[in-house]
């Protein structure tokens, strides 16, 4: 567990200027993103996650002040040290962005039990502590929680069970959280978050059942965004407080159709799985991302230390 401070002055004007917000996952990609957008509509940041030194060098760059703290969200411990340090440092969260998330591609039955585990401790048991350690500095600004989804909420792909079944659990964890803290005027918004140009998008593309599900999307869902233009969509929704979050908008149109989504990708699967053997299919099985191999190895040599 370390930490960071450093400052700056920028963004005048902003409805978000002078209030504190936490990123989970800001050591790269989106987290990293969302977390100079923020800086620069003019809020201070804290970043939370595991690689010290990519969070160090994204701290860096940011125009106003910003902590990091590296810790493992599925430490619950850990992260209420992290809430206790932010609010020394830069005061109590008024936002909070529960962004963390790694992935496992591959056959649910080649893929280790403790990988799966690890999928599903991160992405959902992770969120679940990051809310339950700031929500009460959340309670005390009336602040807004955003969990970031997936369109794997929307429609499970198979050969990535793990994180559809993580995205969409925190999806429900979300709603049943939005009901309890509102009269509290706390305020939760869920982010349904297409292809992004992340290192975990690559690794999917290396998996055949994956690439084919996406070439069978239409020219607009298959176009990857970049992390920068994913993130300022989240901040946008951030400063509305907004209830659902869609990067890209075009997204909030395939909520009426989730009921016709598992029927088409089963359709796609069945057709691609039949051309590969099981031999093919396991050998394909593995974490997804600089990222996730990051946390990984750090889970399973915790006196390591390293990052980047």
């Amino acid at each position: 567990m370390r930490e960071t401070l450093s400052g700056g002055r920028h963004g005048a004007g902003s409805p978000l200027r002078g209030r504190v917000a936490v990123v989970t996952g800001a050591a790269r990609g989106i987290g990293a993103a969302l977390a100079r957008n923020l800086s620069e509509s003019g809020m201070h940041v804290a970043l939370l996650g595991r690689e010290e030194a990519s969070l160090r060098a994204t701290a860096a760059t940011l125009p106003h002040r910003s902590a990091c703290f590296e810790a493992d969200v599925t430490d619950d411990a850990v992260l209420r040290s992290a809430a206790r340090y932010v609010e020394e440092r830069l005061g109590p969260a008024s936002v909070v962005a529960a962004n963390a998330g790694i992935a496992v591609g591959g056959p649910f039955a080649d893929t280790a039990a403790d990988l799966w585990q690890r999928v599903i401790d991160v992405n959902l048991t992770g969120s679940a502590n990051t809310a339950r350690a700031f929500l009460p500095h959340l309670t005390r600004t009336r602040g807004y929680f955003l969990q970031v989804a997936s369109t794997a909420a929307l429609g499970s792909a198979p050969m990535m069970s793990a994180y559809c079944a993580s995205k969409a659990g925190v999806e429900s964890f979300a709603l049943a959280l939005r009901g309890e803290v509102e009269p509290d005027g706390v305020a939760v918004g869920i982010a349904y978050v297409h292809w992004t140009g992340t290192d975990m998008v690559s690794g999917i593309d290396d998996h055949p059942v994956l690439r084919a599900l996406r070439r069978h999307q239409p020219g607009f869902a298959r176009r990857v965004r970049s992390p920068e233009q994913v993130a300022a969509w989240l901040a946008e929704g951030i400063a509305r407080r907004s209830p659902s979050v869609y990067a890209p908008p075009w997204l909030r149109w395939c909520q009426p159709l989730r009921p016709l989504f598992p029927a088409v990708v089963a359709r796609i699967a069945r057709r691609e799985l039949r051309t590969r053997t099981r031999a093919e299919l396991a050998a394909d099985v593995g974490v997804l991302g600089a990222g996730g191999l990051a946390d990984w190895h750090a889970h399973r040599h915790p006196g390591h230390r390293g990052g980047g």
